[in-house]
């Protein structure tokens, strides 16, 4: 076997979305929107929980700062949209100590997986949805 870095269409960012995807299956992106969401007065271009989850994206590929949210959106094939600086800047300045305690009790997104459950929204494309032959 023959592994390289330089062939077309190499991303070299492609473990970090499952980090994204994982937050989006076990519902973890859904309860942050829920808590965060009546800060807004419209409806957001970039919804908290999914800013939330791409900066925790950002964190695991090892960013030295907030502006290195450019490495995600660089790369919209494999992140999808992503919030820019300022916007980061403004979704982090919502979570107040008033909304941490909603964001922790929320955050059970963790023992679900743990347990194997899904989230009642939709899964990725990587994650099977029928129960495998025996």
């Amino acid at each position: 076997m023959r592994v390289t870095a330089d062939g077309d269409g190499v991303v070299s960012h492609a473990g970090t979305e499952l980090l994204g995807e994982l937050a989006g299956f076990t519902g973890l992106i859904d309860a942050w929107d829920k808590v965060l969401i009546g800060t807004y007065k419209g409806v957001p271009v970039h919804y908290p929980g999914s800013v939330l989850a791409d900066l925790s994206v950002a964190i695991a590929d090892g960013p030295d700062s907030i502006s290195d949210l450019k490495v995600l959106r660089d790369q919209p094939r494999l992140f999808g949209p992503v919030a820019s600086k300022p916007t980061a800047w403004r979704v982090l300045d919502r979570v107040s100590a008033a909304y941490l305690f909603g964001l922790r009790r929320r955050a059970n997104a963790r023992a679900a997986a743990w347990a194997g459950e899904r989230s009642p929204i939709s899964p990725p494309s990587c994650v099977p949805t029928s129960t495998p032959r025996s």
